[in-house]
């Protein structure tokens, strides 16, 4: 059964306090000016991707969902905040009813987003909003940044098959997230059995070179494990001399030895030498796999070589040199009284050093050329043009603080393959540059 389905949580009872202090405080300040209950418009987005990027990736959709359903202040969580003295007695009365009622849209899943793309829309009341700032940033900042690393990592691979196996360089728990985030960027399997049993995505894995040092030869390491896992599994070949473990490897499992395993050295030379090495032995259809520190460059580099997989770890996990994407969650549009007619009104920051805001509720829509090819990001305010109608972007995530959207992980990785496809090709180069297609506002 997979766990994601169920709308489990992330890993403990609630997600109230995955927040900062001051969306309580503003709160209770709100609660106490009668301002709290305003209806209000959020929306998350970016003002620019990270450096050289062109195109973001919008991961971590479900488990937003996941954790704005388990936002709940119970008896401990109250407790805290009062022996803390964070709020006052009528705040901690009113969040001992929170349930978020209100709606959300955005950009489902998997989908590809520029500077400015509202990723998420957030209305209800400015209190029950407000409150889910922190937990929306963290997580949909940090799903997309792995997503977006691997999605690079996924177009310099062309087809060949992409490993996650990240999870000892970084938080446990980031690793789980890390792992569901791979596998929507295009990675096929993760080494995280947590991630394996908490989203159904396949996991792989063999043996370290400990095992190897473990035994008194090489000789015995491998054997022990074709005796337990079969001759289809991966050998580790380069703890002591490459040439020699490789004779050796296939000397005991045979021709239907199922993977060797590179983990350092000039991986381009040394595929090269292996996969010489194992076809002249007869091994033709056995697999090599390289690791050792791989990023989207690496693997562009190894494009000419005889590989079949990469695995990957610490650049993967940690965003290849971009960790997050610097998503922010803003009002854009307010009502002018507590009544629920009363009209939004566009709100928006006014500030230099480039952290402007555009206000009011935003619709988003891609517009494509003859060859159905994305070319500009369209955002608006007003009324859809007619002709943009069918190209509109966000979709209806949670209605009357009731999930509506909640799919499975394979058909999210699928929009992204569809969606990285429908991007000019110059999006899959890995030379900097600027967004792949305009944002244009309309």
């Amino acid at each position: 059964m997979n766990a994601a389905d169920l709308g489990l949580p992330v890993d403990v009872p609630s997600t109230a306090l995955f927040t900062d202090q001051y969306e309580l405080t503003m709160l209770q300040a709100a609660l106490k000016a009668g301002t709290a209950d305003r209806r209000s418009v959020f929306e998350v987005f970016t003002r620019r991707l990270p450096e050289g990027r062109r195109y973001g990736v919008v991961a971590g959709t479900g488990r937003v969902l996941d954790a704005v359903e388990n936002f709940r202040f119970d008896a401990g969580v109250l407790g805290f905040l009062r022996e803390q003295g964070i709020v006052d007695e009528p705040t901690l009365e009113w969040l001992a009813g929170y349930r978020f009622s209100g709606d959300i849209w955005g950009y489902p899943e998997g989908e590809v987003y520029f500077p400015g793309s509202p990723i998420l829309r957030v209305e209800g009341s400015f209190a029950e909003c407000v409150l889910l700032e922190t937990v929306i940033l963290s997580i949909l900042n940090h799903d997309s940044a792995i997503a977006a690393a691997a999605s690079r990592m996924s177009a310099a691979a062309a087809g060949r098959r992409l490993i996650e196996m990240g999870a000892r360089r970084t938080h446990e728990l980031a690793a789980v997230a890390s792992s569901r985030a791979a596998y929507i960027g295009g990675f096929g399997a993760t080494s995280d059995l947590a991630a394996g049993f908490r989203y159904g995505i396949p996991t792989v894995g063999t043996s370290a070179h400990a095992f190897t040092l473990l035994h008194d030869s090489e000789r015995d390491a491998f054997r022990a494990q074709i005796d337990s896992l079969g001759k289809g599994t991966t050998l580790l070949v380069d703890t002591y001399d490459v040439a020699e473990a490789v004779r050796t490897a296939v000397e005991l499992a045979g021709t239907d030895l199922g993977a060797v395993r590179i983990d350092s050295g000039d991986l381009l030379l040394v595929a090269h030498r292996v996969r010489q090495q194992l076809d002249e032995l007869g091994a033709t259809e056995t697999k090599i796999v390289v690791t050792s520190d791989l990023d989207e460059y690496a693997i562009a580099s190894l494009a000419a070589a005889p590989v079949d997989a990469y695995g990957v770890g610490t650049q993967l996990v940690t965003g290849s040199g971009h960790p997050t994407c610097s998503m922010v969650y803003k009002l854009v549009a307010r009502a002018g009284s507590d009544d629920p007619k009363a009209p939004l009104v566009p709100v928006a920051k006014k500030s230099l050093g480039g952290k402007m805001s555009v206000g009011g509720r935003k619709w988003a829509a891609r517009r494509l050329d003859d060859e159905g090819v994305a070319e500009a990001e369209l955002l608006g305010t007003g009324p859809v043009p007619a002709e943009l109608a069918d190209r509109q972007l966000l979709v209806e995530l949670v209605r009357g603080g009731e999930v509506v959207a909640r799919e499975p992980l394979d058909a999210v990785r699928e929009r992204h393959i569809r969606a990285r496809a429908g991007l000019p090709m110059s999006a899959m180069q890995l030379s900097r540059g600027e967004p792949v297609i305009p944002t244009q506002y309309v």
